[in-house]
């Protein structure tokens, strides 16, 4: 499995493509928390990093995609995909070779960010920023992008084709991360199944640990979600 996950990093930074994806993330976040109105940090007068853990999600939406595209997909289109399933690895060996490999690359991703938390903490003249909902929000954020890899390679593993894997990958993201919460507001669930429909969504269970709680129930949640993806990646690969 480890081979699987050093090729899928290998592959991924082998091109100038891999760098400039990473390279607008960051920079797209650091003008969000610093520069452009409305999300700027600086204008809010107090130390805090809301505006960029309500914006990450949505941009790991197409970051994420962007590095799961093709993992299985490139692999059916190249042809290589049969010379995979010579090596003596099983289905589920090679997809979480797979799926670890594309999380590490979301990992190193994220972990530039942390200059953000640095520099803010040190702009701050009283107090500074929230260290307990800190490190829950960036727990979020992981488990977040745990579950996006999760998704962007179940895409993958249905086409052979890399633009239909991320547009597939990124709009299934999309509906689990925000259409839950707008099928609960609709007026015909306003008698209380609501709440049990915005539960089913990713971002109630996100919002909840990036108050800094980490409760059990949101761990299943994530964990769940991931397995249930890897999952059906694994019979996709299978039946091949």
């Amino acid at each position: 499995m480890w081979i699987i996950c050093k090729k899928e990093w290998q592959q991924f930074f082998s091109s100038l493509t891999g760098y400039l994806a990473i390279i607008v993330f960051l920079l797209l976040n650091g003008l969000l928390l610093f520069v452009f109105p409305d999300s700027n940090v600086l204008d809010f007068g107090y130390a805090s990093l809301g505006s960029f853990f309500s914006t990450a999600p949505f941009i790991l939406l197409f970051l994420v995609p962007t590095i799961t595209m093709r993992s299985i997909a490139e692999e059916y289109k190249s042809g290589t995909f049969e010379l995979l399933k010579t090596l003596p690895l099983t289905p589920s060996q090679i997809v979480g070779g797979k799926f670890f490999g594309a999380l590490l690359i979301v990992v190193a991703a994220l972990v530039p960010t942390v200059i953000y938390s640095v520099s803010i903490q040190q702009l701050s003249s009283i107090g500074g920023i929230d260290v307990g909902a800190t490190m829950g929000s960036y727990f979020g954020l992981v488990a977040l992008g745990a579950v996006y890899t999760a998704v962007g390679i179940c895409a993958s593993s249905f086409t052979n084709n890399t633009v239909v894997a991320f547009i597939a990958g990124a709009f299934v993201c999309f509906l689990l991360y925000n259409g839950f919460d707008a099928i609960s507001k609709l007026p015909v669930f306003k008698a209380g199944a609501d709440y049990y429909i915005e539960l089913m969504g990713i971002n109630a269970h996100y919002r909840s640990i990036s108050r800094g709680v980490v409760d059990l129930k949101d761990i299943i949640y994530f964990v769940g979600l991931i397995l249930l993806f890897l999952f059906i990646t694994q019979r996709n690969i299978s039946r091949r």
